[in-house]
């Protein structure tokens, strides 16, 4: 005779769900390293990168030995990130389809540095173009630092994620922001297209560091805005005020791009403390995590234990329900009262449904974060792609919209990526007209 097949255990099915839970923990905590490197890895470019800029605006003259130093400390990280990579093809890794093939563009712009950094060092582009060839590099390392984010499902996790993305790209845009202001600076004279870049990229700090402030913890948010009392600040807004308020073609202090990079770089290097200190958390978050889960796994093993060596007490349950009899009686002499066993039962069934729903509402809150950045950006990327607007137009665009009408960011997105082909077409004409 055939072997009976066993019936399906539902402790076996519980206990499995938890032990999931545990290795997904385990996985994030390992995407915590990947993170990790990828921010040191951005943090690396983006003093490279302001120092090119400044470098191949001065012509050579400033920042020849900053930049070679940033050089120097990028190359370590880059094998170091090529080796991490190497990893998501081993077994257990479960890295996605998207990840891989982010990973495999991050390799590509990080392939492209050797060309890039020769190209600087024989002055052979502008230092526009170089902030632009840096930019796009790190671009991709961003989005891989977005992606781990957005493929959390754990709420006490994805809070913090979130508040890392944001507050990664707040510090990209603040990298970015030394690179152009660097160039102006560097180059003695006020240039219109930098001087709106530079206006787009303060903007873009502050949503994103106002995002990260909503999601991050309180010891953090009060350290960052001590931090904005100090005088470097006010001598970083002199300076914004400085290049913000020149008009085009008006002459500048080239002897304050040293001063400019320098104010600019505390901001970041403490914009990069906080990101540090965010990580430290996730990780002490992961950890703290998949204690609780096994705990849990060790209680509800105890409680299946439990459930399986009283069955009297859940036959008289039943019986209570069905025996018409015997509840009379009890009517009768009054309500009986629940068992030890029920009280914990019940109590662990509450707190559960309780934490539950907790976490329902905080992973729905970093969800809806996410999916805001990613309408938003794809929106922005249309009105680039279909009516030759740079970033910063397409962006203004937007928001002017938005502001004109009364309306939310995201839902003048969500309108814009909604409008058909011939509107686009139309309104490229109007422009050309």
């Amino acid at each position: 005779m055939p072997a009976a097949t066993e019936p399906l255990s539902v402790s076996a099915l519980v206990l499995r769900a938890k032990q999931r839970d545990i290795d997904t923990l385990h996985l994030l905590a390992a995407r915590a390293e990947l993170v990790d490197l990828t921010g040191q890895l951005i943090h690396a470019l983006q003093r490279e990168r302001g120092a090119s800029s400044v470098y191949l605006a001065s012509r050579g003259l400033r920042y020849a030995d900053v930049r070679q130093q940033a050089v120097a400390e990028a190359l370590p990280m880059q094998a170091r990130l090529r080796a991490l990579a190497s990893k998501q093809l081993a077994p257990g890794q479960e890295a996605s389809s998207r990840l891989l093939s982010l990973m495999a563009w991050v390799l590509l712009g990080l392939e492209s540095l050797d060309e890039l950094r020769a190209q600087v060092e024989q002055h052979a582009l502008s230092a526009h173009d170089a902030v632009v060839a840096y930019s796009r590099v790190v671009a991709g390392l961003v989005e891989l630092i977005v992606l781990v984010a957005d493929a959390s499902a754990h709420p006490a996790i994805a809070r913090r994620l979130v508040a890392l993305v944001h507050l990664v790209q707040g510090n990209e845009a603040a990298g970015q922001e030394r690179a152009v202001g660097g160039e102006l600076f560097a180059g003695g004279v006020c240039h219109e297209a930098p001087q709106q870049r530079l206006v787009h990229l303060i903007e873009a700090q502050d949503r994103n560091l106002q995002t990260w402030s909503e999601f991050t913890d309180d010891t953090l948010r009060a350290r960052w805005e001590q931090q904005q009392l100090s005088p470097g600040v006010a001598r970083l807004e002199r300076l914004r005020r400085t290049l913000c308020a020149a008009r085009p073609g008006a002459a500048l202090d080239s002897q304050l791009s040293e001063t400019w990079f320098s104010v600019c770089s505390e901001r970041i290097t403490e914009l990069w403390h906080l990101q540090v200190e965010l990580l430290h958390g996730l990780r002490a978050d992961c950890q703290a995590q998949i204690e609780a889960a096994r705990q849990d796994l060790q209680d509800s093993e105890r409680l299946l234990r439990e459930l399986r060596a009283n069955p009297p007490a859940q036959r008289q349950a039943v019986e209570r329900e069905l025996d018409l009899s015997a509840s009379a009686g009890r009517v009768a002499d009054g309500p009986t009262e629940p068992t030890p066993d029920e009280h914990g039962l019940l109590a662990l069934v509450q707190e559960q449904s309780m934490r539950l729903a907790r976490m329902e509402s905080e992973l729905e809150a970093a969800r809806r974060a996410l999916h805001e950045r990613k309408i938003i950006e794809r929106a922005k990327g249309m009105l680039m792609a279909r009516l030759g607007m740079t970033e910063d137009v397409a962006f203004r665009a937007l928001q002017k919209t938005a502001m004109d009408q009364n309306r939310r960011l995201l839902q003048v997105a969500e309108a814009t990526l909604s409008l058909p082909d011939f509107v686009f077409t139309r309104e490229a004409g109007d422009n050309k007209g």
